[in-house]
């Protein structure tokens, strides 16, 4: 079965850039604002839950917030933002989301690391002695 991917980013160019690179392997669900997601999210399901933290007007993590109680339990959470501040990182693993990915050059490896339940191996194969 094809996961279902739901990418919420409100910077159409990147959005494109991550569509078109998951794409082949998963059905993509686009959405540019939370409450665009919020809308979708009452009639379709989605494995997996892909959210900008800096979103017009609903941040990313008010978004999580707004249908974390909704979403199945298989379904994964991943936030994803340019900004690398532990702090953040902290407040999220609080709240519930567990991963969080650094938009950089291996952001499309680590996404599909995470969603195909295989990031201990990706992470461990970066390793060198």
């Amino acid at each position: 079965m094809v996961k279902k991917i739901f990418i919420v980013e409100d910077d159409s160019i990147y959005s494109e850039f991550l569509k078109k690179s998951l794409r082949t392997k998963y059905k993509i669900y686009a959405y540019y604002t939370a409450e665009d997601a919020i809308l979708a999210l009452k009639s379709i399901e989605p494995d997996v839950l892909i959210i900008d933290y800096k979103l017009p007007g609903m941040n990313g993590i008010e978004l999580f917030e707004n249908v974390k109680d909704n979403l199945a339990e298989h379904t994964k959470v991943i936030v994803l933002s340019a900004i690398d501040d532990g702090n953040l990182v902290l407040d999220f693993i609080k709240r519930g989301i567990r991963d969080y990915v650094i938009k950089d050059d291996d952001v499309i490896s680590t996404l599909t690391a995470i969603i195909e339940d295989s990031e201990d191996i990706y992470y461990d194969s970066g390793i060198t002695e």
